[in-house]
């Protein structure tokens, strides 16, 4: 267990249930969003679309999470300014612009262009989110470490959580990854990452999704739960609902942390009316979220495995 500073500790209150544990509404998508609302034309979703749609998703479901995972073009101070976030949830930002540049087998990830970690801590975030691509073999690995690293160096000057979310891909011209690759690589990135100075890893599951044997499944989140320093939350990576929850309940078994549910929750409301939507998310989305919920809060790890507090009454004279 290791000591955190009183800011981060704070955070990590605001971003859990009182047991420690997390159920993160993820909702930080942003081009992939836009094909989904409309796969024929991805352009004609306009900015005011989105942020309508994040911000009809966030209504339905943040009451029903420890925090919401908002982007900071469309949805974070939106949801703000029209007091939709309740003052029992977490708010956790993205730092990163959507995608990559760079070679496919040398991706790169980068701030988002006048987004910043100390803005969003202006702005009351209780957490940033960083998202990169990664493999262990890539060849800019190096690089990506020295980005994951000075950012995090950033928030704990600002005593400010950062939540690391690393993509993998193949490191190769083969484009795909099997599932025994992913595993290598999911587990290796945990490795790699986790002790940078980072908070919360949240990963991918380490296998591919068609994999069906469940103790598969268990023996890989074992795997990733003794390669991570950190608390680790799964995503959900856009399968479906049940597998997802059988994923969860597999990876918190083996020592995760909660979850950060995005598509596999909401994913129809894309292709319904907005009245349709609104009945999906009040319901079906809504049961699925507080099942979550109730699963990570009675068997995930909490974070105070890992971490406690300290303070003196000296404390703030170091602070």
């Amino acid at each position: 267990m290791s000591d955190l500073s009183i800011g981060k500790f704070y955070g990590l209150q605001h971003i859990s249930t009182r047991r420690g544990t997390f159920t993160c509404l993820a909702l930080d998508h942003r081009q992939n969003l836009r094909r989904s609302l409309n796969p024929d034309n991805p352009a004609s979703v306009t900015d005011a679309d989105l942020s309508n749609f994040k911000l009809t998703v966030t209504t339905a479901l943040a009451s029903d999470s420890t925090a919401v995972l908002l982007d900071p073009e469309y949805s974070a101070a939106q949801a703000v300014a029209g007091g939709i976030i309740p003052n029992h949830v977490g708010l956790v930002v993205a730092l990163e612009v959507t995608g990559y540049s760079g070679d496919p087998i040398a991706r790169q990830s980068q701030i988002l262009p006048g987004w910043s970690a100390e803005k969003a801590k202006r702005m009351g975030a209780n957490a940033v989110k960083l998202l990169v691509y990664y493999h262990p073999d890539a060849v800019n690995a190096s690089e990506t470490e020295d980005f994951v690293g000075q950012v995090a160096d950033d928030c704990k000057a600002l005593d400010l959580l950062i939540m690391l979310e690393p993509l993998t891909y193949a490191p190769n011209d083969s484009g795909i990854l099997t599932s025994e690759e992913k595993k290598i690589a999911v587990i290796g990135t945990a490795r790699r990452l986790s002790p940078l100075g980072i908070d919360i890893l949240k990963a991918e599951f380490p296998l591919d999704y068609k994999e069906a044997d469940q103790s598969l499944w268990l023996e890989a989140c074992q795997e990733l739960s003794s390669a991570s320093v950190v608390p680790w939350i799964l995503l959900s990576a856009a399968v479906d609902f049940e597998t997802y929850l059988q994923q969860v309940s597999v990876a918190c078994k083996a020592g995760a942390s909660g979850c950060a549910a995005g598509r596999a929750v909401w994913k129809e409301a894309v292709s319904l009316d907005v009245a349709t939507r609104k009945t999906f998310l009040e319901t079906t989305a809504r049961e699925r979220l507080m099942q979550l919920m109730k699963l990570c809060d009675t068997q995930a790890k909490p974070y105070t495995d890992f971490y406690s507090a300290i303070a003196p009454f000296d404390w703030y004279k170091r602070y």
